[in-house]
């Protein structure tokens, strides 16, 4: 068993929060098991501004959600941005709301919650101007700026559906987001800023919508003043639309279970999906956990070094921090510019209190040595988070004695996109913590660990990490294809949200989280399908069959590992590398990058043509003798030629 951490002093002193130690802990989620719906109804009608407060919790189950999506808080009314900003005017007013840095340390904003909500209205005005409305979606394709909060908040209060894309992803990515959802309107700038390098935005955009499409109107936020291309009547600068606009928005006034958001997240069917998260249940969640998990106090400096486009940047940058009347901190640049103690420095100068990152980074400042850390003053911190991956003990060690010189308590958060907000994780002043477990479920979360074969697994043991019974948070639905939610979560163990994670379970009820069990990559925190890269791949023409796997990076969590069979009469060469990388850059986006290739001769397949996956991931993994049964293969001189070959990747 690995050595157990108690929680610092400098965590438990003071702690305002409800759950301050393990018999705490046990009793609200013994509270949750045996009475879902009066837990989450007491936590709602505490925590959020309901114009008609609920008076029901859940409808619906797991075991017949092929009939409709589950539903809480139904008969419910609302607007989240309510929440977020109004109810806040009277007590927080002057609180600063958004601290934003920009990608040069100087580059500072500190907006108030009175002025975040002036901003909120005028951009809600200005995309009524445009035509936007309640139900509309609306993607938005922006950098870290506070433009790109407020565009969020903004659609919800007039009852807009928003989607967040990366910034990183390719005009293809933009394009097919907006046909899926069939958006009317996308809220961009003219270029980003990340390490002083600049992302084209909206030539993105433009490049994306070349072909036609659904998009009616562009909203353009100018940030770097580069120049960028217009079409007359469908652009708009948020300068001369936005900033004249009225400070005064009466919000739409929305169901519980209308959708907020629409995020696309990848999955092993190559096409991504649009995962729906609705209004009451998700903002309940998401205040709920932020509050808990990080032991939230009213004059806390919160960093959530994240990005608006991926879940975390929804859930702990925007909604739930601000839901809370917390300081939440935006930031542009990158961990490493000007130098690799930015975060650090930011911290000193911020007097950071909660600081939450991802496990690549920390992975990418640790190889940099302590120096970067040490000449920084970090006596506010008090929780450290990490997210969107397992995070190695050895990170987590570095993280824990040199970052937090042993001070602080690691809550190594364990969620999902389509959970919503954290799931399983440590508490801050409450849960003792071991280096690499997600130790404890919170409240309302009742994992279950399963065989392949559908058998529970009682006590310590391994499995498949499933989840018995609904919370407020989780996602409803995939747009415009229920089915596919079905099938994609809840066909494989009926009556049970399947994960797709592997996990452990230890003697103490941690559990471990071992990664992904399907073909989704998960490369820093950024969740990829195989088929997505496939796809590419084998569009180019020297391309026959492409097979893409995962294998553990030292600094990215996972890699991709390309193994490519050509056509006949095509040679492997450094052009034809070139090539593949480019078409996965503008296809998927800059952060698909294939880490390894190999040139094979054929790909493992059965003799009914289905290719084994699992022997592909064993070599990439170097460990080929562990391929197990290949009694079916169609062609076992394709395997040892796989891993002869592999020696010299």
């Amino acid at each position: 068993m690995s050595e157990i951490y108690t929680v610092p002093s400098r965590v438990t002193a003071g702690s305002p929060n409800a759950i301050t130690d393990l018999d705490a802990y046990r009793e609200h989620w013994a509270k949750a098991q045996r009475d879902p719906d009066g837990f989450w109804l007491r936590e709602t009608r505490s925590r959020i501004a309901w114009r008609t407060p609920p008076t029901q919790g859940l409808e619906g189950n797991y075991h017949d959600i092929a009939e409709g999506p589950i539903r809480w808080y139904a008969d419910g009314t609302l607007n989240v941005t309510e929440s977020c900003l109004d109810r806040h005017l009277s007590d927080r007013g002057d609180k600063v709301a958004i601290l934003w840095e920009g990608d040069e340390p100087s580059d500072i904003q500190r907006i108030t919650y009175r002025e975040l909500h002036a901003k909120v209205c005028q951009a809600s005005n200005a995309l009524k101007a445009m035509g936007v409305g309640r139900g509309d979606r609306v993607i938005i394709y922006m950098g870290m700026v506070p433009e790109a909060a407020v565009a969020m908040l903004a659609c919800a209060r007039i009852g807009a559906i928003h989607s967040v894309v990366f910034g990183g992803f390719s005009a293809e990515a933009v394009r097919d987001r907006c046909i899926d959802c069939d958006a009317k309107a996308i809220i961009t700038q003219d270029e980003g800023l990340r390490g002083s390098k600049t992302i084209p935005l909206k030539a993105t955009v433009d490049a994306a919508l070349e072909s036609g499409g659904p998009v009616k109107q562009v909203l353009v936020f100018k940030r770097t003043g580069g120049e960028v291309g217009w079409t007359e009547g469908r652009d708009h600068w948020w300068h001369e639309v936005v900033d004249s606009a009225s400070t005064s928005c009466e919000a739409e006034i929305l169901g519980a279970e209308d959708p907020l958001f629409i995020l696309y997240t990848s999955g092993s069917t190559g096409k991504p999906k649009g995962v729906v998260h609705t209004c009451g249940g998700y903002i309940t969640y998401t205040s709920y956990t932020h509050e808990t998990v990080f032991d939230l106090r009213e004059d806390d400096v919160y960093a959530c070094v994240a990005d608006v486009g991926w879940i975390t940047g929804h859930s702990y940058i925007v909604y739930g921090p601000l839901a809370n009347g917390a300081t939440t901190l935006m930031f542009e640049s990158i961990p490493t510019y000007p130098d690799a103690g930015r975060y650090w420095d930011m911290v000193a100068r911020h007097k950071i209190n909660i600081f939450y990152t991802a496990p690549t980074a920390i992975r990418a400042l640790a190889a940099q040595g302590d120096d970067h850390v040490k000449k920084h003053d970090r006596s506010s911190l008090r929780v450290l988070g990490t997210v969107g991956e397992p995070i190695n003990p050895a990170a987590w060690e570095w993280y824990y004695n040199v970052v937090g010189e042993g001070e602080c308590n690691i809550v190594d958060t364990w969620w999902q996109t389509e959970t919503g907000g954290i799931a399983i994780t440590p508490i801050a002043p409450a849960t003792p913590t071991a280096p690499g477990s997600a130790t404890l479920p919170m409240p309302g979360i009742m994992p279950q660990l399963m065989t392949p074969e559908g058998r529970v697994i009682i006590g310590p043991g391994e499995g498949l990490l499933c989840l018995a019974h609904p919370w407020p948070g989780q996602a409803r639905t995939v747009w415009g294809d229920h089915p596919r939610f079905v099938k994609t979560y809840f066909e494989h163990f009926p009556g049970l949200y399947f994960t797709g994670d592997g996990c452990k379970r230890d003697e103490l009820g941690y559990h471990w989280i071992t990664g992904r069990v399907d073909d989704v990559i998960n490369v820093s925190g950024h969740r990829m399908g195989t088929a997505e890269f496939e796809s590419v791949l084998v569009s180019q023409g020297a391309v026959a069959e492409a097979g893409v796997v995962g294998f553990p990076h030292p600094i990215k969590g996972q890699g991709v590992y390309a193994y490519i069979v050509l056509e006949p009469g095509q040679t492997w060469s450094d052009d034809v590398v070139a090539a593949l990388n480019q078409a996965c850059r503008e296809q998927i986006g800059a952060h698909a990058k294939v880490d390894l290739y190999q040139h094979v001769p054929g790909l493992p397949k059965t003799r009914s043509g289905k290719v084994m996956r699992r022997i592909l991931r064993k070599v990439a993994e170097g460990e080929p003798e562990a391929l197990g049964d290949v009694s079916t293969l169609a062609d076992p001189s394709v395997v040892e030629a796989i891993i002869a070959g592999a020696k010299s990747v």
